[in-house]
């Protein structure tokens, strides 16, 4: 009984990895109970396929305790000759009601949002992530960012 419960638990996990054909690099950091204003979440992205083109996106955990209803995000694409991009981003991570977007069962929840469409890689590059969410009216960031949980970047290939 033992060897044929462990013969579908392997055939499920075969099932589930092999849906996955687009990813090619998918990695999250966690950023503990709040994100600092000032801590940057890193990726060192592997070598890809220069002929090939690829869409890139910022993975995000988050739970009840996130207080708002937008993220901003400042993204850094640093590239081996030492040239950076920089994007600042916004997304909308809940509902009117605030209810918060993203999949999951429970009270986490996993947002993919879309950064870039049709990129192409020459060499090894970095991603730097930042959050930049500030208060209705307010000038100064928000210190402590509570209910993001992890942080992380997928890119996937393109069709």
């Amino acid at each position: 009984m033992r060897i044929k419960n462990s013969g579908i638990l392997l055939l499920v996990a075969i099932l589930l990895f092999s849906c996955d054909k687009k990813r090619v690099f998918d990695e999250y950091k966690s950023v503990g109970s709040a994100w600092h204003k000032d801590s940057i979440v890193s990726f060192d992205l592997p070598v890809l396929d220069s002929t090939k083109k690829y869409n890139l996106f910022v993975n995000i955990r988050d739970n009840n305790n996130y207080p708002f209803n937008n993220l901003f995000l400042i993204v850094a694409i640093e590239t081996p000759s030492g040239f950076t991009k920089v994007d600042t981003l916004q997304y909308q991570m809940a509902a009117p009601d605030g209810t918060l977007l993203g999949n999951g069962f429970t009270d986490i929840k996993e947002s993919k949002l879309y950064y870039k469409e049709d990129v192409k890689f020459k060499g090894k590059y970095k991603v730097h992530i930042k959050q930049a969410v500030r208060q209705s009216g307010k000038i100064p960031g928000v210190e402590a960012l509570e209910g993001i949980t992890d942080v992380g970047f997928r890119i996937e290939q393109k069709d």
